[in-house]
């Protein structure tokens, strides 16, 4: 197999492709929320292969490696393999179904279960020690109720066992589980769990690590763009700078920021591919900073 024909000769080309379908109803509402804000939809990528952008080298994807984003509402899966996309595959539940079972489990509001994960979660119950205790607040005139951390952690613990049980089912599909040299890289929101890389390499048997999406961000970056919440929102924009699309939204960053004498002045290759990388670096802080303005919510109180 060749990965790169540019500059061959030859009398036939074929290719194999990785087709990915979705439903037309579902991106078409993504454009018009997009529209509606405001902007243009420039291209449309999968969540999983846009993170991959910001989490994985390329010795990674070379050598073979599974990209699994456990976000809110689903778990992505990307194996990669010389380099190639070999298999994708969405689970329908991610970190949300958790919420909802430490809600019923523990008898609490929907609110004070998203605390309870955010703050004190972990995928390991053997880890926590016995008899520790998590007091939370009783509705209006009422005591004050006792939780069990370790109990919690039993909850949250089933559910990402579960996740991972789909995760391994997906590789075993893929035919690529003998084949991962890079094992396994957890990314997104719900891979901030306590223990939860331990606990996938002692379910699947794969050597795991956390997902930070600090490939290709430059040096002096904010440390709240290395979460892998922002795994997905990063790598997107890495793909639209790779890809160009951000050409028609640089006017105001070059008025502000680029040197006006080398805007005018014709040098060589060397200074215009400088130019470009810095105006990409720029753009990406610009979108970023008001990406995260706009989806910011105040934080939770204490409980």
């Amino acid at each position: 197999n060749i990965s790169d024909p540019i500059g061959m000769s030859g009398i036939r080309l074929e290719a194999n492709f990785h087709i990915i379908t979705g439903q037309v109803s579902a991106s078409k509402n993504i454009f018009k929320v997009v529209e509606k804000a405001g902007f243009e939809v420039a291209n449309m990528t999968l969540e999983p292969i846009a993170s991959a952008s910001a989490v994985l080298s390329d010795e990674e994807k070379e050598a073979g490696v599974v990209l699994v984003d456990i976000g809110g509402g689903t778990t992505d899966i990307t194996i990669f393999k010389e380099g190639i996309i070999r298999h994708t595959a969405v689970i329908p539940f991610g970190g949300n179904v958790i919420t909802t079972d430490i809600q019923e489990g523990l008898s609490v509001m929907k609110d004070q279960a998203e605390k309870l994960k955010v703050k004190f979660g972990s995928a390991l119950a053997e880890e926590i020690v016995d008899n520790r205790l998590i007091v939370i607040p009783g509705f209006k005139g009422r005591d004050p109720k006792e939780i069990s951390e370790k109990n919690l952690a039993r909850i949250i613990q089933a559910r990402i066992e579960e996740i991972f049980e789909f995760v391994m089912w997906e590789i075993n599909r893929s035919g690529y589980q003998n084949k991962l040299l890079a094992g396994l890289v957890l990314t997104g929101g719900g891979s901030l769990l306590k223990d939860i890389d331990l606990l996938a390499e002692l379910q699947t048997g794969i050597i795991t690590r956390l997902g930070q999406p600090t490939e290709y961000l430059a040096h002096g970056y904010n440390s709240e763009l290395t979460s892998p919440i922002y795994s997905t929102g990063i790598g997107l924009l890495i793909n639209a700078i790779n890809q160009g699309n951000y050409e028609d939204m640089t006017e105001e960053v070059l008025e502000e920021n680029v040197d006006q004498e080398v805007q005018e002045s014709n040098e060589d290759n060397y200074n215009k591919n400088n130019n470009e990388i810095e105006k990409g670096k720029k753009w990406l802080n610009k979108i970023f900073d008001y990406t995260k303005e706009f989806f910011e919510s105040t934080p939770d109180s204490e409980f």
